[in-house]
């Protein structure tokens, strides 16, 4: 008679390999030991296949190996630097997933899981001070200046908007993550500068708050709200002294709502011709943002699909992508030839636009604050000489 004990106790299973015997061929036959070593003779397909170019791609790694050094033990050697580099860079280019990633490479599908998230959390750690350092006054003043002189409008440091990286359903998680367009999602605000370079990431709010509040309750929006990023003092628009004293602001669209540091455009389609421009003149400076989702989109495959990994790797993804294409556009903001220009893929991608965040009702100095660059931008020292041309454009 059969005992219930061994009867109901379940067999456990044998593990047939220490080591796999594909993965035992790595370096004969994984990618990085045979296609990546071949592409490196070629700069151009190298680009193409990594997002960065060979001497780009070295600095980063002397910049980041010290850091992705694993320990060897007495079973097997770590995967080095270089191709654990290697992988990260080519999963942020491909969006691939583990598994395709892990057969290429001769990994394990863990394996490949853990070096993304170690790799992208190294990358965000040892390029954030000197690519996306805490902004000073200085650099705010650098960057007004810039979006004076490239899209026509003073006193502004920075464009704002938020977007929806879309995500598989986390275990356990309910609706936190359920948006409004019936996807899964994190948020993802950006402060963007005249180059597309990121000056401020806030990434991780759950995808369900997008109705209101969402932008602050985020810790960007804590923190312009509560005047703790060395913004510089109100000063005069350039040659209009008349109009006083006006703060610095960042120009968003009508998903925000008004700040007297925050300005949206005027509601309504039948609007005079001074609103009609004040908005004209504000989309030219606002859709520098837009652009600079459309390079991330572009540069960084991974957003054309459904992120299948966990929220706190999603956001370690999110934050190494937008470091990265900083590295890659340079101090100056010159465009790395890798990186696609535009915004055309943002729609198609896993990038989706926030609902309105109707909050708090504009308080009368923000209005004002709106006001005084309306009258600027129709006066002669502000105004430029195709701004009605756009305006009028398309009316009987």
């Amino acid at each position: 008679m059969m005992s219930l004990s061994s009867a109901s106790s379940p067999t456990k299973k044998e593990r047939r390999f220490w080591i796999h015997p594909l993965l035992q061929a790595r370096e004969r036959d994984g990618e990085f030991h045979c296609l990546v070593q071949e592409l490196k003779l070629y700069n151009g397909r190298f680009r193409t296949y990594i997002r960065m170019s060979m001497g780009q791609f070295e600095t980063l790694l002397g910049l980041l190996a010290p850091h992705l050094r694993k320990q060897t033990t007495n079973y097997q050697d770590p995967v080095d630097p270089e191709q654990r580099l290697a992988v990260c860079l080519r999963f942020l280019s491909t969006g691939d997933s583990f598994t395709t990633i892990a057969s290429s490479f001769r990994l394990g599908v863990s394996t490949v899981a853990g070096i993304v998230k170690d790799t992208c959390d190294v990358i965000w750690a040892q390029l954030k001070e000197t690519h996306m350092p805490v902004p000073n006054e200085e650099l705010w003043k650098s960057t007004a200046k810039k979006f004076q002189e490239r899209w026509n409008f003073p006193n502004c440091i920075g464009a704002l908007d938020g977007k929806h990286v879309i995500i598989q359903a986390p275990a356990n998680s309910g609706s936190q993550y359920y948006n409004y367009k019936g996807t899964f999602s994190v948020v993802l605000f950006v402060l963007v500068d005249a180059s597309y370079r990121f000056l401020a990431v806030d990434v991780g709010e759950f995808g369900r708050n997008s109705d209101g509040g969402i932008f602050a309750n985020s810790r960007l929006g804590q923190a312009l709200q509560g005047g703790n990023l060395n913004v510089p003092a109100p000063c005069p628009l350039p040659s209009a002294p008349k109009l006083g004293q006006v703060p610095f602001v960042i120009v968003a669209d009508e998903a925000f709502p008004m700040k007297t540091f925050l300005l949206r455009p005027y509601p309504g389609r039948r609007l005079p011709e001074d609103r009609r421009v004040f908005n004209y003149r504000l989309s030219r400076a606002r859709r520098i943002v837009e652009n600079a989702f459309g390079i991330l989109s572009q540069c960084w495959r991974v957003y054309q699909r459904r992120l299948q990994v966990s929220p706190d790797t999603a956001d370690s993804i999110i934050k190494a992508t937008c470091i990265l294409t900083n590295y890659l556009r340079g101090a100056d903001g010159t465009q790395s030839a890798d990186v696609d220009d535009g915004s055309d893929a943002v729609d198609g991608s896993g990038l989706g636009a926030i609902r309105s965040l109707r909050g708090n009702r504009a308080s009368a100095e923000a209005l004002r604050v709106r006001d005084t660059f309306r009258q600027y931008f129709t006066s002669p020292a502000g105004q430029v000489p195709w701004q009605y041309d756009h305006v009028h454009r398309g009316l009987p």
